[in-house]
């Protein structure tokens, strides 16, 4: 059997496969709430063939969003929205579905990647708030700097991912991501470049991993053991003196000993003086590392685009599962693709099987 076609367990969680959707941003919400697009692109999304679909980032305040028309799961207005959308998905898919949930922090307040190259909205402008951080440092020069929050507001951000949280369990999801990486609020408390705290929050290692610990103890603390509660965390800065590879080794390992159901390892985001050294696959070796130190399934992801790529990874131990983001957008089929390629089967939708090719007919199977 093809590695990334074999069965996969996220804690309590089954996947028929091995392929993840990744969170993708639509900015397509209206005041947080869900709208038509969603109602379109999250089914198209889990008729994809794939084993997993995480729903992009939603916040779980209001200025917890990225930019003004970002998803949001903080009221009853924003679980009704997001109920409607996702009973157009469950209608014909049974594809566990999960949620990232996220809060931007000092990245907030921005336009639409479209608009202004999403450049910074000001606080008193239309679509604009002030911004919290770990520390008042702004991402870049020229912005707005953040408040730096205080033990209130810290008590508040938990709060908030945990009423979150009791909301994805309302709504059926299966599986809660907990956002850490590229450069959001969690990801500003664990990197020494944008905590420069000199509380319980700041400073050693041990202290900056706090906050992320006790948001996973606190929603791992209201979901029923069968939904799955897991983080995707950015390995490096690519910044020197930055959060590290030696540095998620140690918070992955504190998130395993806690009963994290997997880990799904992404970089950078924190810094504007980062350099990524871009190549297909070019994160997996984080992922591999991190794979060596925890008993969790580790998910890879970043430039990962051919099936026989893919499916090397998981041979090789370099990871448990691949997930694919930009890819599914340009081919929502992909995971169709795959299996053909690698000689695999697939279930999918009965009005689509006659789409499968003569040549390809054996990997496609009914979805039941």
């Amino acid at each position: 059997m093809s590695p990334l076609f074999s069965p996969l367990a996220l804690g309590p969680l089954s996947l028929s496969n091995r392929i993840v959707i990744a969170p993708m941003c639509q900015y397509s919400s209206e005041e947080g709430r869900a709208t038509d697009w969603h109602a379109f692109h999250w089914p198209n999304l889990a008729q994809s063939g794939a084993g997993l679909v995480i729903i992009e980032a939603t916040a779980v305040e209001p200025r917890g969003r990225i930019s003004w028309a970002d998803l949001g799961l903080w009221d009853d207005t924003t679980e009704a929205a997001f109920a409607k959308a996702l009973a157009a998905t469950r209608r014909y898919s049974r594809t566990p579905i999960g949620v990232q949930l996220a809060h931007a922090g000092r990245k907030a307040s921005t336009h639409r990647p479209w608009d202004d190259h999403g450049a910074q909205v000001a606080p008193d402008a239309a679509h604009g708030w002030p911004t919290v951080s770990a520390s008042s440092l702004p991402y870049s020069e020229g912005q707005h700097p953040p408040l730096a929050l205080d033990q209130a507001g810290i008590d508040a951000v938990i709060a908030a991912f945990v009423d979150s949280a009791r909301r994805a369990v309302r709504l059926g999801l299966d599986l809660v991501e907990i956002h850490a990486a590229h450069g959001y609020l969690l990801h500003q408390f664990l990197s020494p470049l944008s905590n420069q705290r000199d509380d319980a929050y700041g400073g050693s290692l041990e202290n900056r991993m706090r906050l992320v610990l006790q948001v996973f103890d606190a929603i791992k603390a209201v979901v029923p053991d069968e939904m799955a509660v897991g983080i995707r965390i950015s390995a490096t800065d690519w910044v020197e003196g930055g959060w590290d590879l030696a540095q998620s080794i140690a918070l992955a390992k504190a998130l395993d000993a806690r009963g994290c159901h997997f880990i799904d390892v992404s970089s950078g985001g924190l810094h504007p003086a980062q350099k990524i050294a871009l190549a297909p696959g070019y994160q997996v070796p984080f992922a591999q590392a991190i794979k060596q130190e925890v008993a969790m399934p580790v998910i890879a992801v970043g430039l990962i685009t051919e099936p026989q790529q893919a499916n090397d990874i998981l041979q090789q131990a370099q990871a448990d599962a691949i997930a694919i983001a930009r890819g599914i957008l340009y081919d929502p089929r992909w995971p169709w693709h795959a299996a053909a390629a690698l000689g695999a089967q697939i279930d999918i939708a009965p009005q689509y099987l006659r789409s499968a090719p003569r040549e390809h007919a054996a990997s496609f199977r009914q979805a039941p």
